[in-house]
């Protein structure tokens, strides 16, 4: 592979997570060592890390904002079991352990919050003005991390928990960071 052959020893994976596990995959199959920096979106031992190894994803370095359903630490969490019963009632068919239905049902909670600041008015600019100024908790994100938006800033998450891949769990290290 020719970005082995040029010594690169840092690799950015942005993939979604089915291509970000077979480059994880490959890069292993290669015997190349490169630091390995993980998209949050494809930060999910489930979908991700035990689809390209466990072994070729230890020391992958990821920020995340989101609890992964597919890690034991959140198996007896209040948040993780109202997931999953939602998900049972309403999707039993979709994957509990995949990061994507995770992510969709914390933006369907903050969108249900917009609704209810809403009341009765559901004009496009009452909405706008709704969503441009949240400051909640969506508990299927990690303790600490909000949605914060406000007329000048309309990005949801300033918020990311540094995360490194131990063999078994996205382990966290260091304190969240805040953009802002």
């Amino acid at each position: 592979m020719q970005i082995k052959a040029a010594r690169v020893d840092i690799f950015i994976n942005l993939g979604t997570p089915k291509f970000a596990a077979q480059a994880i995959k490959k890069i292993a199959d290669l015997g190349w060592k490169p630091i390995q920096f993980l998209s949050n979106a494809a930060a999910s031992t489930a979908s991700t890390t035990n689809a390209a190894g466990v072994d070729a994803s230890r020391d992958i370095i990821s920020a995340v904002y989101l609890k992964d359903a597919a890690d034991p630490q959140w198996k007896d969490d209040e948040a993780v079991k109202e997931f999953r019963a939602f998900m049972s009632k309403y999707y039993p068919d979709g994957d509990q352990e995949n990061g994507t239905t995770v992510f969709g049902y914390g933006a369907a909670k903050a969108f249900v919050q917009v609704l209810g600041q809403c009341g009765d008015n559901l004009t496009r600019d009452n909405i706008m003005k709704q969503m441009s100024s949240l400051d909640l908790k969506i508990d299927v994100y990690l303790p600490g991390i909000r949605i914060k938006t406000s007329p000048t800033d309309y990005s949801p998450i300033d918020q990311l928990q540094m995360v490194k891949f131990d063999g078994q769990r996205f382990e966290p290290f260091g304190s969240i960071i805040d953009s802002k």
